[in-house]
């Protein structure tokens, strides 16, 4: 498992103020990282329950369906998923030569996405939220352990 800085602790939006919706904050995202962002809303969509809506939660976007199931992020340096410490735990093994914190996977811009890793990671976010065994809200980097 490889821990890394982000490089940037805030997203790297141009926007001014807090966007109001995933389009409005993908705008804002320079290219490679809009496509990369792109690609995993695609997954995301593809993987949680048809009735989910996007919301914008602590300034990032968001997938919510009884809550919030997992968040995702452009930086300077990467973008970033957070499907929550208990996931990336479970995971941790497929993980290895990823850059992983506490709460967040972080995948560099410029570079082919794991999509079937994002994909299984979701589906056990969402079986996760389903089985309420977590609680559903807080922080994308708060452990719920």
């Amino acid at each position: 498992m490889k821990k890394g800085k982000s490089g940037s602790r805030r997203p790297v939006a141009k926007n001014s103020g807090a966007p109001k919706d995933v389009d409005e904050y993908l705008a804002g995202i320079p290219e490679p990282a809009r496509g990369t962002l792109n690609t995993i809303r695609a997954v995301i969509r593809s993987s949680v329950p048809a009735d989910a809506t996007e919301v914008i939660s602590y300034g990032m976007p968001a997938f919510k369906h009884n809550g919030v199931l997992v968040w995702f992020a452009a930086f300077s340096n990467h973008c970033s998923l957070f499907p929550t410490a208990s996931v990336i735990e479970a995971f941790k093994s497929e993980l290895k030569g990823f850059s992983i914190s506490k709460g967040t996977i972080q995948f560099p811009a410029n570079k082919p996405l794991p999509t079937a890793l994002i994909k299984k990671l979701v589906r056990a976010r969402v079986a996760q939220s389903k089985s309420k065994k977590r609680p559903l809200t807080g922080s994308p980097s708060k452990s719920y352990s």
